[in-house]
């Protein structure tokens, strides 16, 4: 590992649950101006993916500490898949956001100063219901000024181990952080968490205006079916402060 690794102490430490996680494979061009400065795309199979992902942040806190009305929130995201090979050879699998939607102005604000994350807040809501014998239904819904939009998702009995080499794997675990900065920069930071289990689920994405969030050919490819769809049951997380990759890496 580098000797300059993120602190230990994290940044932020949350409970991410009832990751709904809806999956696309799409063209890498369309990626590829996103990338930042020392990363590489990354790929399952030979092809390039971008995921839809919505869930639930609780008992969240900052350096320690609880922030009143900001503990438990919504999110949603879309992001894609990237990788950085560190200066001692380690290859680090990691996300990149295309957008992040939350209902908590402070936290976008702690978000985009801290990280330069493209966080947007929203009007957002949910309904979870989970029984180990019926299965779980879930939706996450955010307002824009053109009306709802939501993800909802219907699974069927208890969650199972995710597969050492499948695609659920290849989605969950990347455990790295990487945001491109104003001067053309990057920063890196580290995800930890245990490894989670899944519910393979039937899904739909309702979409009011896409387009504004997240552009003509994004929205257009989030109105298909996804290639690949699951709910992931979450855990503890941990989100270690940001550094600057090294001018080198960042070239």
């Amino acid at each position: 590992m580098e000797a300059d690794l993120p602190r230990v102490r994290p940044f932020l430490t949350a409970e991410w649950r009832y990751l709904a996680m809806l999956n696309y494979r799409v063209p890498p061009e369309l990626l590829v101006p996103l990338v930042p400065a020392g990363t590489t795309l990354d790929t399952f199979g030979g092809s390039t993916y971008m995921s839809l992902v919505a869930f639930m942040f609780s008992n969240t806190r900052v350096l320690g500490a609880g922030i009143p009305r900001h503990r438990t929130f919504e999110e949603v995201n879309l992001r894609f898949y990237v990788r950085r090979r560190s200066a001692d050879g380690e290859v680090r699998r990691g996300v990149v956001f295309v957008r992040e939607i939350v209902p908590r102005r402070a936290i976008a604000l702690v978000a985009r100063a801290a990280y330069n994350e493209p966080y947007v807040t929203l009007p957002m809501t949910h309904d979870i219901a989970y029984d180990a014998g019926a299965g779980l239904r879930l939706e996450y819904r955010w307002r824009t000024s053109a009306g709802w939009c939501g993800v909802r998702a219907d699974a069927h009995g208890a969650p199972a181990p995710i597969a050492s080499g499948s695609h659920e794997e290849f989605i969950t675990e990347h455990y790295w952080g990487y945001t491109r900065q104003r001067d053309g920069g990057a920063v890196e930071y580290r995800v930890t968490h245990p490894r989670w289990n899944v519910w393979h689920a039937r899904t739909t994405l309702a979409g009011a205006d896409l387009e504004t969030l997240y552009g003509a050919r994004f929205a257009e490819l989030l109105h298909e079916p996804p290639d690949s769809a699951f709910v992931a049951d979450g855990s503890p997380v941990a989100v270690h402060f940001p550094r600057r990759l090294p001018r080198e890496a960042a070239s």
